[in-house]
């Protein structure tokens, strides 16, 4: 059974709405919820409408393939924890550039018949820009995953004459792509072989040239990518709402990664080609002074019944001790003894953008005390106490007083302006930047060893005694 041109049109056209409201929703955590809902109504409807439509044969194999691949995404979600997510986002935006890869060779092995030369072209055009993005979306994104997952060193690969070397690879490749679609004798599937290995090579050569810092805005661009190879695989099949829903992921992850390039102080070209991902460094080193003090969780927990006012940095340390829920209760202790408390989220806490945000919304914490980075340094000066939960470089002084710090130029949450800072860390172990932070030295801050989950529940039985 098949649907009508027109019906398909319109339940693609609702598609494509429903997607623009998920993307709408995902803008607030308050309606973030909702906008997930919208966006599977509209995959829904999407994969119906295309299954259904003309010219498509095969069903039993489509809706074989479609279980299997639901089996497999659902035992995925189901048992990938938080701290993992970024790394699964990242290997998913593989699997959309290897099937833009996919749908490119199998468009161009299709010999369908054109009514003009011109249309020809303009099909091959589509089918090279499709493998070349698709192929670097590839790679790109399972070095990302590599390195978010600790099995590919954070730190940038750099050689002199990197920059060239992508250039000049970049430059052969469109020189390639002049001849594949000048129609010449040479077999074309040869030259999308070449065309391929190039692309993987540059997708490695982008990623890999790109420090650990610049983690998220890479996985925000990859987002980007993987939207533009599934709009390119829209225009080899002909197919309106996957051109569409691939724009609307391609640009929404461009523009995310300009914001997040804009509140590190980075240059968004200087990431994305890996001619300077992190802040170009100048001078010598500037030396820590200050001896570390350690704190016991009596004493905090004393601290925090005395502040008036609390803020909590949480960082990617929190995510892995899962310290999120007892966080939450430590919260409602405190303001039901009337202390303000509020959380700071540095744009690129964690290794994915808004991943503190997750976080915190699935324990439950109210979105109104979850406070950006520029609200919170208005007035941290008149904070009482500054709890550091698992955060590293987020809270980083030499960011702002170190020319010579990898780190330096990046907007920071500037907690050290606090009247007290408690940093929770296993250790006096660097952040992903690398860079040592001045803040463990400083004559306001002290170090609570431990797990943060751990160290959390503690000074909740502690509260909880105290208080009666």
């Amino acid at each position: 059974m098949h649907i009508a041109k027109e019906l398909q049109t319109v339940a693609y056209l609702f598609a494509s709405i429903l997607f623009i409201l998920s993307l709408s929703g995902l803008s607030s955590q308050a309606t973030a919820k909702r906008g997930v809902l919208y966006g599977i109504a509209g995959m829904v409807i999407a994969v119906v409408a295309t299954i259904l439509g003309a010219g498509v044969e095969g069903h039993i194999y489509i809706l074989l393939a479609i279980g299997i691949a639901s089996v497999i995404g659902f035992i995925a979600a189901r048992k990938v924890e938080m701290t993992s997510m970024p790394q699964l986002v990242a290997i998913l935006h593989s699997f959309v550039g290897l099937a833009a890869v996919l749908v490119g060779v199998g468009s161009y092995l299709d010999h369908s018949v054109f009514s003009s030369n011109a249309d020809h072209i303009i099909h091959l055009v589509e089918v090279y820009i499709g493998v070349f993005i698709g192929a670097v979306t590839f790679t790109g994104s399972i070095i990302a995953w590599g390195k978010l997952e600790g099995r590919i060193s954070s730190k940038p690969w750099s050689f002199k004459g990197l920059q060239y070397l992508n250039l000049g690879v970049f430059i052969f490749i469109t020189l390639l792509g002049v001849l594949f679609c000048s129609q010449v004798t040479i077999d074309g599937v040869i030259l999308i072989g070449i065309l391929f290995v190039l692309s993987c090579f540059l997708g490695v050569s982008l990623v890999m040239a790109i420090g650990g810092g610049d983690m998220p805005v890479v996985v925000s661009m990859l987002n980007s990518y993987s939207g533009w190879a599934a709009s390119a695989a829209g225009f080899m099949l002909g197919n309106d709402l996957l051109i569409v829903t691939g724009a609307l992921v391609g640009s929404s992850g461009a523009i995310l990664s300009i914001h997040m390039c804009e509140a590190m102080n980075r240059s968004f070209f200087s990431v994305i080609f890996a001619s300077g991902s992190s802040a170009q460094q100048s001078g010598e080193r500037t030396a820590i002074d200050g001896e570390v003090t350690a704190i016991e969780h009596e004493n905090v927990a004393s601290n925090l019944l005395l502040a008036n006012s609390v803020v909590i940095v949480p960082g990617y340390g929190m995510a892995v001790a899962k310290a999120q829920y007892p966080i939450f209760e430590l919260t409602q202790m405190l303001r039901s003894k009337g202390k303000m408390v509020r959380f700071a989220i540095h744009p690129v806490a964690g290794r994915l953008p808004g991943h503190m945000n997750v976080l915190l919304a699935e324990a439950n914490v109210p979105y109104d005390i979850v406070c950006d980075m520029e609200e919170i340094n208005q007035d941290i000066a008149q904070t009482d106490v500054v709890l550091v939960v698992g955060a590293n470089d987020v809270v980083n002084p030499s960011a702002q007083d170190d020319p010579a710090s990898s780190i330096y130029g990046m907007p920071v949450i500037e907690a050290w302006r606090a009247r007290q800072v408690v940093i929770m860390k296993r250790s006096m172990s660097v952040g992903y930047s690398g860079e040592d932070n001045p803040l463990f030295y400083k004559p306001n801050a002290d170090m609570l060893y431990g797990d943060a989950k751990t160290s959390v529940e503690k000074l909740n039985y502690i509260l909880k005694e105290k208080l009666g």
